[in-house]
Order: structure tokens, then C-alpha cells, then sequence
């Protein structure tokens, strides 16, 4: 396993519609693992989801959060970022309209984020850590 890496290194991995699963803490100290849509930008994971989602509460009350993404077929890409979410301002509808056309397409995407809440966020967490690692040595394409 090569974990010596960029994300150059990943030949443009983190812009495929891969699920991510977020992490959160609830109060009890254990953690949630959520399935959730994602893209990069600038360096950190940005996430679009409703305002009053379990996570969300979890993010307000304990912001740290993981990240991963890892795909299922060979090399084995795969990215982890750890660090602090935070709720960020841009034009919630264009973000999350990018983010769900990634995943469902323009025209399905358009009609799931017409159907979102007022109150959707979009969470960006950026790495305190990051990790990234491939299989490219261990199984030559």
C-alpha cells in the first residue's frame, strides 16, 4: 500500500461521484457514521445537508468530524481529512445544486435541491489531518 502521496497522485479520484461517510460524536461520546454527498474544494470537503439533520445537531454541539472517501475497485483510492466542521456561507443553492448533479445528474439534481429546506447547510471540514493511499503497487493495473 503507497501512502506516501498527494492528490496528485490520485489522478483526479475526489471529483468521482464516490459516497463519502462522514463521522460525528454524539453526546454520549460515540460516533455516527453518515453516507453523504460531498466535493472538493480548496483543499477540504464540503458537504450540503438539512439544517436540522442529526449530524448537523452533532456538528453544532461537537465540531469535529472525519471524512473518507474510498473507492471499491482497483487501486484502492482512498482519503481520509480529520478535523473541525464548520457551516460555511456561499450561495446554498448553487453549492448544493453542484454538489447533487455530481451524484444524480443536472436535471435530477435541479429537482432534488428544489425540493431541500430552507434551512440546508453546506459543511465544509478542511484537514487538520489528512491520509491518502492507493494499492497501484500491490495490483498493476
Amino acid at each position: 500500500m503507497r501512502t506516501d502521496l498527494s492528490l496528485e497522485d490520485l489522478d483526479g479520484f475526489l471529483e468521482l461521484p464516490i459516497l463519502a461517510v462522514l463521522a460525528t460524536h454524539r453526546a454520549d461520546g460515540s460516533v455516527l457514521l453518515s453516507p453523504v454527498w460531498h466535493r472538493w474544494r480548496d483543499g477540504g470537503f464540503e458537504i450540503w445537508a438539512g439544517g436540522n439533520d442529526v449530524k448537523v445537531r452533532h456538528l453544532r454541539r461537537d465540531p469535529r468530524a472525519s471524512v473518507l472517501v474510498a473507492e471499491t475497485d482497483l487501486p484502492y483510492r482512498g482519503v481520509e481529512v480529520r478535523g473541525e466542521a464548520e457551516f460555511i456561507d456561499l450561495d446554498l443553492t448553487a453549492s448544493a445544486l453542484e454538489i447533487a448533479s455530481r451524484y444524480v445528474g443536472e436535471e435530477r439534481g435541479a429537482a432534488f435541491v428544489g425540493s431541500g429546506a430552507e434551512d440546508d447547510v453546506i459543511i465544509r471540514v478542511a484537514p487538520g489531518e489528512i491520509r491518502m493511499w492507493d494499492f497501484a503497487d500491490d495490483f498493476p493495473v
